[in-house]
């Protein structure tokens, strides 16, 4: 019998903690495996003993890096020494790529003949192209979540695949399963609005006061609104602590003490009973997106890395979902552009207008098919991908 193989994972964000969980799972369907590395609660789940707490590492925006810098740099050497004395049949680093690959070119310095694999491709397309050609040196397969990033990469010198975005396998919860969460949150019969401040502490302190001012708006003109926010694991009590401020009765969802698969169905079922929902500008979009979940997204960050953003980006939207479909799909106010007044305006349209709604979700429905919907899940198409490429090594 051949021995299990040997898999090293590193995932510093929600959002790889998410990929990581059912490759891990779709992995163990097909082989034989040990895995090592860094994930956090749902990984850990699928059997992931983790070096150090991946939320070390859940940190945005030059200025909010800087103070935490010394930890992430210690970090960066745990991993690397861990990569090294493990000797893995393959690293897959996943997302975070300012942590994840500095991990995997230390590990590949301390071992040339290392198998390299990174799960979601780099936004080269967006800003910084040049990073492909630099990631090429240590990186030798990259799994990509959208269907034109394939060609960046092998330009490139590294091998990929297109195994499409998880959003587009997200199930939508049962009409019982949202009936039942509306009727939790007391809106049976008047609107409910999801809002979705952000997965990192940094991002909630900085987004919540734009947030609170335009949900007091908001419940100005719509009389019987209900808000809800679930809350990203680690952070129910900044998240209870800032929907204090708003003043307009916001119910938190602490995922703390369920099982994680079942806290992240009640929350995309929050998501799917809302009729309007404001998120930060991220993957959360998408996931409304897939659960047909009108809405309006916004973010803004320090001045320093803005105007340092504003200087490299090279695409006019952040939401991917316009920019799989139409630019205006998906309304967004970004930086100075988010003004409480303007994001109240856009999210009363939603909530009072069918025909704006049902535009938003035609809209999604492209963006879901060019994502894969309908496919094999994401899921297995990168386990099968990792595999082929740790063969031909």
């Amino acid at each position: 019998m051949s021995r299990p193989l040997r898999l090293h994972l590193i995932a510093g964000e929600a959002s790889g903690d998410r990929l990581g969980a059912p490759l891990i799972r779709a992995l163990r369907a097909r082989r034989e495996i040990e895995v090592h590395g860094v994930g956090g609660e749902m990984m850990q789940a699928e059997g992931l003993a983790p070096l150090f707490p991946a939320s070390d590492l859940a940190v945005m925006g030059l200025t909010e890096v800087l103070p935490r810098l010394p930890l992430i740099l210690r970090r960066l050497r745990e991993a690397a020494a861990d990569v090294a004395a493990r000797r893995p049949d393959a690293l897959i680093t996943i997302d975070s790529p300012s942590f994840s690959l500095r991990v995997a070119a230390r590990a590949r310095r301390a071992d040339p003949a290392l198998r390299t694999i990174h799960y979601v491709a780099p936004s080269v397309w967006a800003w910084r192209p040049g990073r492909a050609r630099e990631m090429a040196r240590y990186v030798d397969h990259v799994l990509a979540l959208l269907p034109f990033e394939p060609p960046w990469m092998e330009a490139a010198g590294m091998t990929c695949d297109c195994v499409g975005h998880p959003a587009a396998a997200m199930p939508r919860p049962a009409p019982e399963d949202i009936a039942a969460i509306r009727a939790a949150l007391g809106a049976e019969g008047g609107p409910l609005l999801c809002v979705l401040p952000g997965s990192r502490r940094g991002e909630l302190a900085r987004l919540s006061p734009r947030f609170g001012e335009t949900l007091r708006r908001l419940a100005d003109r719509v009389p019987g609104l209900v808000t809800v926010l679930p809350a990203a694991p680690g952070l129910a009590d900044a998240a209870r602590e800032a929907a204090a401020g708003w003043g307009v009765g916001t119910q938190v969802l602490d995922p703390a003490g369920s099982d994680p698969a079942a806290a992240e169905a009640r929350k995309f079922a929050a998501m799917a009973a809302a009729d309007a929902a404001l998120a930060a500008s991220g993957t959360v979009s998408l996931e409304l997106a897939a659960l047909g979940a009108p809405h309006v997204s916004a973010y803004a960050v320090a001045p320093v890395t803005a105007l340092i953003v504003r200087n490299i980006v090279k695409v006019p939207t952040a939401n991917l979902v316009n920019l799989l479909t139409r630019p205006d799909a998906v309304p967004e106010f970004l930086q100075e552009r988010f003004r409480p007044a303007a994001a109240a305006d856009a999210l009363t349209r939603l909530i009072e207008d069918a025909g704006a709604r049902a535009e938003q979700r035609a809209a999604f429905d492209a963006a879901m098919a060019a994502l894969g919907r309908g496919g094999p899940p994401p899921s297995e198409r990168a386990a099968d991908s990792i595999l082929a490429a740790i063969a031909r090594g």
